[in-house]
């Protein structure tokens, strides 16, 4: 026989309590006294009474729903964002509701529309391309608090949690001239991404103030994988066996230009001089860097705390104490290991 599904009357009729006084023992509204909060308390347990969220919700006009759209789950940058945004949101009372828009813009649309039609209190998303927003129309469509977290800014009308791109690629470049390094390229990011060219502004601009020419032939682009990064390191190198040092643009970036300067016969390391070792630094560390053979310097910003950052940001205008727009910058960290 199906279990009877226990009702917040039956939770009264046990604690000998109206309706209305275990409704605000739960929400924690009203003057209830400790007793009777205890009484309330002692009926849920003992009946297991389960707390219909979507019904109160729609009573309080609150939701306690916050959506997350991300382009890749699987990209340790965007878990980061979700273990931070997660971590927020449950310290506050509020749920994650997670989706995945891939690069297509029709996917993003469809992210939101779904979002909205599960009654989200708040969204927090990251655009289909670091180039783009999502049309006006899906935007003027998120009639609700909204934080944009990604790897560069793109809009001054909605709340941006992010890291410093040029500057980490200004610390990644001068850390690099004052080992030694003379021969720096760039490898990795697609035209297209606002944070490649943010960050490439940073190393150019470096090169620059050190009297350092930019050389074109020494910037690559490529996919983002292990497998391309690795033949776009040896292609590089083979036409140009000077370089010594390569920033890398992503994690993945970094972990495959290990096996593409080993390619070429030379080695990854810090001695640009004897052996013609060539150095490595990665953007947004992962715990593979710590692992690999050598172990890998990188850039990086902590990004669960962007993660956490965006949720205070969101529930702030959600509890409409503060409404003014803000660009929340993380500084960068530069964590030396055997690699540069």
């Amino acid at each position: 026989m199906t279990e009877k599904k226990v009702k917040i009357k039956d939770v009264a009729e046990k604690a000998g309590v109206s309706v209305t006084t275990v409704s605000m023992a739960l929400s924690d509204k009203g003057r209830i006294s400790p007793e009777t909060i205890a009484k309330v308390n002692a009926a849920v347990d003992e009946l297991g009474y389960v707390k219909n969220r979507a019904a109160s919700n729609l009573r309080s006009q609150r939701s306690e729903l916050i959506g997350l759209i991300v382009r890749d789950i699987s990209d340790p940058y965007y878990s980061e964002v979700a273990a931070g945004l997660s971590d927020v949101l449950e310290e506050n009372g509020y749920m994650l509701f997670l989706a995945q828009s891939g690069s297509s813009q029709d996917r993003f649309e469809q992210c939101i529309s779904t979002m909205m039609a599960q009654g989200v209190g708040g969204l927090v998303f990251c655009p289909v391309r670091d180039a783009g927003l999502p049309t006006s129309h899906s935007i003027s469509s998120i009639n609700v608090p909204k934080v944009c977290v990604a790897r560069s800014k793109v809009s001054q009308d909605i709340d941006f949690v992010g890291p410093d791109n040029v500057q980490a690629a200004k610390m990644a470049t001068e850390y690099l001239i004052q080992s030694g390094h003379r021969q720096i390229a760039y490898v990795g990011g697609k035209g297209d991404s606002l944070s490649r060219a943010e960050r490439l502004g940073g190393y150019c601009s470096t090169l620059m103030q050190f009297g350092m020419p930019f050389k074109p032939d020494w910037v690559v682009e490529c996919e983002k994988d292990m497998v391309a990064s690795s033949d776009a390191v040896r292609q590089l190198l083979s036409e140009h066996p000077t370089i010594t040092a390569i920033l890398c643009h992503y994690s993945v970036t970094a972990l495959g230009a290990l096996y593409g300067v080993n390619r070429t016969n030379r080695s990854v390391g810090k001695d640009n001089h004897i052996g013609q070792q060539v150095a490595l630094i990665g953007f947004d560390d992962v715990p593979e860097a710590a692992l690999t053979q050598p172990s890998l310097t990188f850039i990086s910003t902590p990004v669960r705390e962007i993660g956490r950052k965006a949720g205070l940001r969101l529930i702030r205008q959600m509890e409409n104490r503060d409404n003014v727009l803000q660009s929340l910058i993380l500084t960068p960290e530069l964590i030396i290991r055997e690699s540069a």
